[in-house]
């Protein structure tokens, strides 16, 4: 197509992508998604192609994090589709405004034609936030929408079905988008609100839990002004970590699915005079978090981005708004005392809570974390795979500012580090990346290693081996069960790495891993894999 031709429906929608921020999408082509493809590279959006539709999924999300535009998956019709299915539901679960685009047959076509034909729709209907069938006409209002809904409170993914002869049919010169987000609301001056300030002038015990939304609504600057005027500490869960740098005072450390963790911060939760949740979403978090104050004894106020319906918690005053306008209208007028939690109870929880997850000094998962915290800047970003590790990392691991840790927290999905950290290098190569992963999460997705290559990446990957599935081999012993479909062989996973065309190195001890660590922050050419024997059981008592 010449760039003077009328515009494809294709291009409309990758135009519309591109005003939007997008730069890059992830797929896997087949000849139903070549004009969408074609189209994309037109518009300026860089198609990159990974090995699998689950793990483009996730570089897509990566690449969300360090950009702001929303992801782009792009999936052909039929085992395309469905291989998305499971980062789809991620995608809603940890609330990322993903596009996915798939190609299909026309309608007419499908009434006879049933090779790899299924209702794309009905698959991914409980998992988006919404789906379209594009058409030449309205392709410019459905990618309107794709990206509203997309991108509104709270955010998740939009399935956009093209047909091939939408894809390919031409369309007038479209008018630009008349889209335009809606402004950020804070509470109302109201009896509510100025109950809510007379209980924060009053605290003397504050807590404050923050969660998603503070990093959706870029409320961490709004969140951390307003800890410090009032003294209040902070607990973040796992992906809200780093609005509050974790090295400063009010910092307490993150929650979600340790149990140690719990038993030093939910008693200091019960005993807060005034609870806030700033942004706070349940779904990351384990079943010991459904009711963990009582708003019958205790005040509790939420700033959230959209209504409680799903009673993990209950709150004593709630306010739909943006957190970091809620936050600047609830201190707004408030005289701070002059000291909050004057027993220390609450320095004392962050200490224990720093010392409860530390190696000691022993080699295994937590000191393997502090081995790399120390060798990468303060800037790195962190992938974290579902596992074991991953809870033990999520609270070691010190991050310093928003989006500094990336996770499957809502759906736990494993298999998402490697292509997380991918996403997040492609899209800003400046910053330093390292995937963290069990060995059972890269077995699920080695193929990856090989996009990590051809796009001559230096991301590091920090392999846990223990050829166990640690996390569910300690739950069978905690029921009293024999160990069952839990262990796997022992692989060479540096030599897989070097057949890949990275650097591999096998570590056995901190002065192993101090020496590879080294060498893989200086490496600007290809990827590292190192992978940390442990033994099986090394997570025991430290999660």
């Amino acid at each position: 197509m010449s760039e003077a031709a009328t515009p494809r429906a294709a291009d409309l929608v990758a135009r519309r992508l591109y005003a939007a921020g997008c730069r890059l999408a992830f797929g896997m082509p087949g000849g139903e998604v070549l004009t969408l493809v074609d189209a994309l590279e037109r518009a300026g959006i860089r198609f990159v192609l990974a090995k699998h539709e689950n793990a483009a999924g996730f570089m897509a999300e990566g690449a969300w994090h360090r950009t702001g535009a929303p992801g782009i998956l792009v999936a052909t019709i039929g085992p395309g589709a469905a291989n998305a299915a499971n980062v789809v539901a991620n995608a809603h679960q940890d609330r990322v405004p993903l596009i996915v685009l798939t190609g299909s047959v026309d309608a007419d076509e499908a009434l006879t034609y049933t090779h790899q034909v299924f209702d794309h729709r009905a698959l991914f209907q409980p998992i988006t936030k919404a789906t379209f069938t594009l058409t030449a006409a309205g392709a410019g209002i459905v990618a309107d929408k794709a990206l509203a809904i997309a991108t509104a409170d709270r955010a998740g993914p939009v399935l956009v079905d093209v047909p091939i002869s939408v894809a390919d049919a031409p369309v007038p010169t479209p008018l630009e988008s008349r889209h335009r987000p809606p402004a950020p609301v804070a509470p109302a001056e109201a009896e509510a609100l100025a109950q809510a300030r007379e209980w924060l002038a009053a605290a003397e015990r504050p807590v404050l839990v923050a969660g998603l939304d503070v990093l959706a609504h870029g409320a961490a600057d709004a969140l951390r002004a307003f800890a410090e005027r009032f003294g209040v500490p902070v607990v973040t869960t796992y992906k809200a970590k780093g609005v509050l740098p974790e090295d400063h005072p009010l910092a307490l450390g993150g929650a979600g699915l340790s149990p140690l963790a719990d038993r030093i911060l939910l008693p200091l939760l019960a005993r807060a005079d005034l609870i806030l949740l700033a942004g706070y979403d349940p779904i990351e978090m384990r079943a010991g978090w459904r009711d963990p104050w009582d708003p019958d004894r205790q005040r509790v106020v939420e700033l959230a981005a959209v209504p409680n319906t799903h009673y993990m918690h209950q709150s004593s005053i709630g306010f739909v708004c943006d957190v970091g306008a809620g936050l600047a209208a609830l201190g707004r007028g408030v005289e701070p005392r002059p000291a909050t939690w004057s027993d220390g109870a609450a320095t004392a929880a962050a200490e224990a809570h720093r010392a409860a997850f530390a190696s000691g000094g022993r080699w295994g998962p937590a000191a393997i974390v502090e081995a790399v915290q120390r060798a990468f800047p303060r800037e790195t970003v962190a992938t974290a795979d579902s596992g074991a590790h991953r809870i033990l990392l999520s609270q070691l691991w010190r991050t310093y500012e928003p989006r500094g840790l990336l996770q499957s927290s809502g759906l736990c999905t494993m298999g998402c580090a490697l292509p997380l950290a991918i996403g997040a290098k492609l899209a800003d190569p400046a910053r330093p990346v390292v995937a963290f992963t069990g060995d059972a999460g890269l077995l699920m997705g080695l193929g990856e290693l090989s996009t990590l290559a051809e796009l001559g990446l230096p991301v590091t990957i920090l392999v846990f081996v223990d050829a166990c599935l640690s996390l569910i081999e300690m739950k069978q012993r905690q029921r009293q069960m024999p160990a069952a479909g839990v262990d796997f062989a022992r692989h060479d996973f540096a030599a897989i790495a070097r057949a890949f065309g990275g650097v591999g190195e096998r570590v056995v001890d901190v002065t192993g891993l101090d020496a590879a660590l080294h060498a893989a922050v200086a490496r600007t050419d290809r990827f590292t894999l190192i992978a940390a024997e442990i033994d099986r059981q090394a997570y025991d008592g430290r999660i």
